[in-house]
């Protein structure tokens, strides 16, 4: 497939018999492109996912914000975070009974990190068709908008490949989605730790510099059905995906890994940051 022939038209989904989501929760994912907040994680549990986490950051030094990118075949705990039915229950509904997971990041903005992600749609830098990724963001840390929680521009998702200009210094990406702010209100995803939202992968998103005293992480797990193609052969060997439920249909996959220890692995591939 040709890079030209890559379909990122947004497909509404139409669920008959949904084990999570409301009508109304699939009406607003395909009105708006998101929906949210969905529980997850206790707070019990939260306390060992959050150090499980900081200890990923911590061993990998000054990437650890940033750089820890599709571990989820590399790494068991992550593995297992990405496969846990309380998520995979919400995306199934959204995506179908046959989930991949292809990538994942976890996302950490320091106290007074002053780098903003701009505006931007995730599938216009990934080598898949049709656009069909439902992306989880799962809160770390209580996220709002005081410590820079991620924010959608609602109703963006379904306009296509949106033109794309040039940032300025300060920005985690060089590029952004042009004239973002003539879209609309944006919406703040406030959650609570613990809780998740999800959205497609057209979706104009972004998050402002962290002003606060506050750390704001998460870790955001991409989800397809089997029936997107990998666009680009060179890009898809940096893509080790694992199967969650269902048939992978034509995709490699990965088993559990045995491994938990992030200083005896790397990371496959690099994919864009929120």
């Amino acid at each position: 497939m040709l890079d030209s022939d890559v379909d990122l038209r947004f497909q509404p989904v139409d669920t008959a018999q949904p084990k999570r989501l409301s009508a109304e929760q699939i009406a607003q994912y395909n009105a708006l492109g998101f929906v949210q907040p969905f529980d997850a994680f206790s707070e019990t549990e939260m306390v060992d996912i959050r150090s499980y986490i900081d200890g990923l950051m911590a061993d990998m030094g000054p990437d650890g914000a940033y750089g820890i990118n599709c571990y989820q075949a590399r790494l068991s705990g992550l593995y297992d975070i990405a496969t846990d039915a309380r998520i995979l229950d919400h995306v199934e509904d959204l995506v179908g009974p046959n989930i991949l997971c292809w990538a994942s990041a976890i996302l950490s903005k320091a106290p007074h990190d002053p780098k903003a992600v701009p505006w931007h749609q995730d599938a216009g830098f990934w080598s898949l068709s049709p656009a069909r990724t439902v992306t989880v963001w799962l809160a770390i840390d209580d996220a709002d908008g005081a410590n820079s929680a991620m924010r959608f521009i609602p109703g963006t998702h379904d306009k296509g490949a949106l033109a794309m200009q040039a940032t300025g210094d300060g920005n985690v990406f060089h590029k952004e989605t042009a004239r973002a702010e003539e879209m609309g209100e944006p919406f703040t995803n406030v959650l609570k730790a613990g809780q998740f939202s999800m959205h497609a992968d057209m979706l104009v998103h972004g998050s402002l510099p962290n002003r606060s005293d506050r750390r704001r992480c998460g870790l955001t797990l991409r989800y397809c059905p089997p029936e997107v193609e990998i666009t680009d052969p060179v890009w898809a060997r940096g893509v080790e995906a694992i199967l969650c439920r269902g048939s992978a249909g034509a995709w490699t996959t990965h088993p559990r890994p045995d491994n938990d220890d992030i200083t005896k692995t790397r990371s496959p591939h690099v994919v864009g940051n929120n």
